[in-house]
């Protein structure tokens, strides 16, 4: 089980060096995977621990900045993703005023301070850290040496003759690119929702759905998609509307929602996190003229899933 610390002193009598890779990583793309699996590696070389360092909110968001993005990953999940990639544990950090204000040398002679055991920190081309981000490689190295731990730099991974950053991501799950999301991530693009109470609208079609709150911020177009959902560390082919029901007239009073239905699983899932991974995009929303329709075509989508035609 991975350890998650919002100190960083919490850090300060381990034993084993550290070797920390350090960045916000939202969604865990192949250019922050990149970074954390070298770290593991090096870790590995020198009998240590691998442990991440990263904020609970985008720094752009708690300075009030206009581009501050939408997350791929809530933290939630980010950690969930994290524990599977085998680091002893997480450093998450509370982004706020005053840690934004502290000069960026400031910053990581504290992180040394608190971390004695500190050995290689695993940083991107393009980290910056402390106020206004004025914090880059070059003074890391020269505060590495001074300070005496090692600086391991990675330069970015390189997709379709562009580097891999969460902007592409972000842009390629919004415009439904299912495929292009899943060659940046190097996995399907997923989302972390917790089940809650509905208008039980699936069931009244025989067809009970998990009605889910989703902890990212970005979501791909509406529409009907193939999905693997895992509950409980199962994982189950199923499929997911997202959408405001047009064929209900009371369509327009309500947001969009995210229902997932599994074939054959009958279980009380209210309060569980589900996480769904995107598989493939049936079609976009509809308007049936009628419920007859509408249950017929959720039932030819289903027959369609347990067959493996989709």
């Amino acid at each position: 089980m991975m350890i998650t610390v919002t100190d960083m002193h919490a850090l300060r009598r381990k034993r084993r060096p550290i070797v920390l890779a350090a960045g916000f990583f939202d969604g865990l793309h192949l250019g922050h995977l990149k970074v954390i699996t070298r770290s593991l590696q090096a870790a590995e070389a020198i009998g240590g621990k691998a442990w991440v360092l990263t904020f609970d909110q985008h720094p752009l968001r708690v300075l009030g900045h206009h581009k501050a993005p939408r997350l791929l990953t809530s933290n939630r999940h980010r950690l969930a993703l994290l524990q599977r990639m085998g680091v002893e544990g997480c450093l998450l950090l509370p982004f706020n005023r005053a840690l934004s204000q502290m000069a960026p040398d400031g910053f990581i002679r504290q992180l040394k301070d608190a971390v004695p055991r500190l050995a290689d920190m695993h940083v991107g081309r393009n980290w910056h850290f402390g106020q206004a981000g004025s914090g880059d490689v070059t003074l890391l190295r020269k505060l590495g040496r001074e300070l005496d731990f090692k600086i391991s730099v990675s330069e970015p991974v390189v997709r379709g003759g562009q580097p891999v950053s969460s902007t592409r991501v972000r842009a390629a799950v919004k415009a439904g690119d299912l495929d292009k999301a899943a060659a940046l991530l190097g996995r399907p693009f997923s989302i972390l929702g917790t089940v809650k109470s509905g208008r039980r609208i699936g069931r009244k079609l025989g067809f009970p759905t998990a009605n889910l709150d989703p902890h990212n911020e970005v979501l791909p177009p509406v529409g009907i998609y193939v999905v693997e959902a895992t509950i409980d560390r199962t994982r189950y082919d199923a499929v997911l509307y997202y959408g405001k029901r047009p064929t209900f007239d009371d369509a327009r009073e309500h947001p969009c929602e995210l229902e997932l239905h599994v074939p054959g699983l009958d279980a009380n899932l209210y309060g569980r996190d589900i996480e769904v991974c995107f598989r493939k995009r049936m079609r976009g929303d509809r308007k049936f003229a009628n419920l007859a329709q509408l249950k017929r075509q959720i039932g030819r989508d289903i027959q369609l899933l347990k067959r493996g035609a989709l």
